[in-house]
């Protein structure tokens, strides 16, 4: 009964561990990303269709430990504009699923997330603008809608919080209480449809698992991080996530 629910390999579970580990330690150290960077990896191992269920049960899986971690962390007067916002943005979106073709959204934020490291100078310009505390409140109706739609956007949010000025832990930890409801919502969805069924469960729990580990060992090395050193990753991984976005929407990958 057991082995039946094992289909792969037991190094393809390690694996899987092994990329979510590194993924989220990433995905600490550098504000977030750590999605994008699994995708090419578990859509090498097991194909394009089941990438989306894997990632997003891993990652349901991993927020709760990081919320646990980067509990004292939180930044409640950013999440409680933004949280209800995003609620309202993911009911919208499923209003205009099937009526609006958004997917060229994808290439606008692209775009937007490879200029920041210009916008930033390099790392060397702490903020672009005065983030006020309503902002997020439109940024969370417009991110969780287009996000539902068109997909995972990536860092997005990570500029308005380095104008907000959260750094670091209060950056990782209010960034996870604000996706953590969605993602709950994601995964009923999935599970729902279909999408998530038999050794799916079974790799998306080993990728949380990894996730978890990945989550300890990044705070560990977030914690010795200068603010500097930690804004000049989350601007790196900022690009980087901006070009695989405008690549892969080009069909070069």
């Amino acid at each position: 009964m057991i082995e039946s629910l094992f289909t792969e390999p037991w190094w393809m579970y390690a694996a899987v561990f092994v990329a979510g580990m590194g993924a989220y330690i990433v995905s600490v150290i550098s504000g977030g990303g750590g999605s994008l960077l699994l995708i090419p990896a578990i859509n090498f191992m097991f194909g394009p269709k089941v990438v989306a269920p894997i990632i997003n049960l891993g990652d349901l899986i991993g927020r709760p430990s990081r919320l646990i971690i980067f509990w004292d962390d939180i930044r409640w007067d950013v999440l409680k504009w933004y949280a209800p916002a995003a609620i309202t943005g993911v009911l919208l979106a499923g209003w205009l699923f099937t009526r609006v073709d958004a997917s060229w959204f994808q290439v606008i934020i692209g775009v937007f997330l490879v200029s920041t490291v210009f916008q930033y100078q390099f790392g060397k310009k702490e903020r672009t603008f005065q983030m006020k505390k309503w902002y997020w409140l439109p940024l969370g109706v417009g991110v969780a809608s287009i996000s539902t739609i068109v997909g995972g956007l990536g860092p997005v949010l990570n500029p308005f919080y380095l104008n907000a000025g959260i750094l670091k832990e209060e950056m990782i930890a209010t960034k996870t209480a604000n996706s953590f409801f969605m993602g709950v919502v994601q995964i009923g969805t999935y599970s729902f449809l279909g999408a998530l069924y038999g050794d799916l469960w079974i790799l998306g729990i080993v990728l949380g698992l990894g996730a978890t580990a990945g989550n300890l060992v990044g705070k560990k090395l977030l914690s010795s991080m200068t603010d500097k050193t930690f804004r000049k990753y989350v601007l790196a991984v900022m690009v980087l996530s901006g070009l695989y976005m405008i690549i892969s929407k080009m069909g070069i990958l």
